[in-house]
């Protein structure tokens, strides 16, 4: 799936229009920290691991393997469970 597909099918599921746009490599630090992580150094120098090459995943040529469950559906589950979630924690 990529990063546009996704946004397509959050687009349809939540009626009303999502886009996909890259995150500055700049700003990653300041926006790690805003989202509450104190130390985000390790974490910005595995995501640039993986964009740059050094870093994969093992097994890089073993075949993938594929889901059952369309991303629809998965979607639909996140955001359902993300509205419950919402509606508990207003409630109490």
């Amino acid at each position: 799936m990529t990063p546009k597909e996704i946004a397509v099918s959050f687009a349809s599921l939540l009626g009303r229009p999502v886009r996909v746009e890259p995150v500055p490599r700049e700003t990653w630090e300041s926006l790690f920290k805003s989202q509450g992580m104190k130390n985000p150094e390790p974490r910005i120098q595995m995501l640039d691991g993986f964009n740059e090459g050094w870093i994969e995943f093992e097994g890089k040529n073993v075949s993938s393997r594929k889901g059952k469950v369309a991303l629809q559906t998965a979607l639909r589950t996140l955001i359902e469970r993300e509205s419950g979630m919402r509606a508990l924690s207003t409630t109490t």
